[in-house]
C-alpha cells in the first residue's frame, strides 16, 4: 500500500532572517503571503496565421514577501526591526544590506518538509495595524520585503 500523504498544516512553519552582520535570526510570525512564482505569457500572432494566436512563456516574476507577526516594545529593536529601519527610515547611520529569507514548512511533528530561500530580500514597506479601543486583539506589525527570486528544496 502506497504511504498516504495528508496536506501539511499552514500553521506550521518557521522564518529565519540572515543579515549581514547580524548573523541568522530566527523570527516568529503569525502569517507569510507572497510566496508565488509566476510565468509570464507572451502571445505570439504568426505571418500568414491569421486564425491562431501563439502563446510563448516570458520571463519569471515573483511577488513580494509579506511577513506579519505581533508587534513588541523592544526598546532597542530586534535584528529585524533594525534591518527594516535601515532600509524604510533612510537612515544613513545603518549599513543597508541585503538578507536571506529562509521559510520552511513543518509536518505535525515538527520536521522540516519543505523551504523556500528569498534571495537578496530588502524591506520596501512596513505597516502597523489600525488601533482600535474597541477591540482585544494583538497590535501587529506587517513587513513587506522585495527579492531577487525564491529557490524551493525538499526537506
Amino acid at each position: 500500500m502506497a504511504d498516504r500523504k495528508d496536506p501539511l498544516p499552514a500553521f506550521c512553519f518557521k522564518v529565519t532572517i540572515t543579515i549581514a552582520g547580524a548573523g541568522e535570526n530566527e523570527a516568529f510570525f503569525k502569517s507569510v503571503g507572497g510566496i508565488k512564482i509566476e510565468s509570464e505569457v507572451v502571445e505570439y500572432k504568426s505571418a500568414g496565421v491569421n486564425h491562431a494566436t501563439y502563446k510563448l512563456q516570458g520571463g519569471t516574476k515573483w511577488s513580494n514577501i509579506v511577513l506579519k507577526r505581533g508587534f513588541t516594545d523592544a526598546a532597542g529593536g530586534d535584528a529585524l526591526t533594525n534591518w527594516r529601519k535601515a532600509w524604510t527610515l533612510a537612515d544613513n547611520s545603518r549599513a543597508r544590506t541585503r538578507a536571506t529569507v529562509t521559510v520552511t514548512q513543518l509536518n505535525t511533528k515538527l520536521d522540516p518538509v519543505k523551504t523556500w530561500t528569498i534571495i537578496e530580500a530588502w524591506p520596501v514597506k512596513w505597516e502597523l495595524a489600525d488601533l482600535d479601543a474597541s477591540k482585544s486583539e494583538v497590535s501587529i506589525e506587517t513587513l513587506e520585503i522585495a527579492h531577487h527570486g525564491i529557490q524551493e528544496l525538499v526537506g
